[in-house]
């Protein structure tokens, strides 16, 4: 008796040791995308007037972070930088300009220069930030995040590359340069993250 009840037992346990596999496995997805986006929030970058700010003010808002240059092929872009951010600002959407000198030396000025540049030129209101390396041996930690820890992580090419994030502070798409603020293919991605994260 004692014999047959243990073998129910040990029958009873076989069967459900699958779903104690799958358990703890959607458990620890979980934990992950959620280490990864606080880790996003735990950045702190310096504005383009040289103040101190926690990545963490942007929960729940859809942030575009872009690497800007002002004497670049694709600078006009600013224009439709400006252009989105006013569009979908009041829906709860941010753009972070973060300058660079990256690529062909195209952004030479200092901050102030280059935040009198985009005011006059593009009357550019989203955030600015102080120019940065986003690439080589001196890499910004934010852009160490997003080119190599982060799930969609990419190489930078050149300047106006576009990581988008969701109100979650995930990442969740990468568009090279060629792909310019107004192009349906960001625009309609910015809407569905604004909507379907309300």
């Amino acid at each position: 008796m004692m014999v047959t009840r243990n073998l129910s037992i040990v029958a009873v346990m076989l069967v459900m040791m699958p779903l104690l596999t799958i358990v703890p496995r959607a458990t620890r997805r979980n934990n992950e995308a959620d280490n990864m986006a606080s880790k996003l929030y735990s950045f702190t970058v310096k504005t383009i007037d040289g103040k101190d700010r926690s990545l963490a003010e942007y929960k729940g808002k859809v942030v575009l972070i872009v690497n800007v240059a002002s004497e670049c092929g694709f600078t006009p872009q600013y224009k439709g930088l400006q252009e989105i951010y006013q569009k979908y600002k009041e829906k709860g959407f941010v753009i972070l300009g973060f300058p660079s000198n990256d690529f062909g030396a195209q952004e030479p000025g200092t901050d102030p220069e280059i935040k009198q540049f985009c005011e006059s030129k593009y009357s550019v209101t989203f955030d600015m930030f102080s120019k940065i390396d986003v690439k080589g041996s001196d890499q910004a930690p934010l852009y160490k995040y997003l080119t190599s820890e982060c799930d969609v992580h990419h190489d930078i090419t050149w300047n106006f590359n576009k990581f988008l994030v969701d109100r979650s502070g995930n990442v969740v798409n990468y568009f090279p340069s060629k792909v310019t603020p107004t192009d349906t293919t960001l625009t309609k991605r910015i809407e569905e993250l604004l909507v379907s994260q309300k």
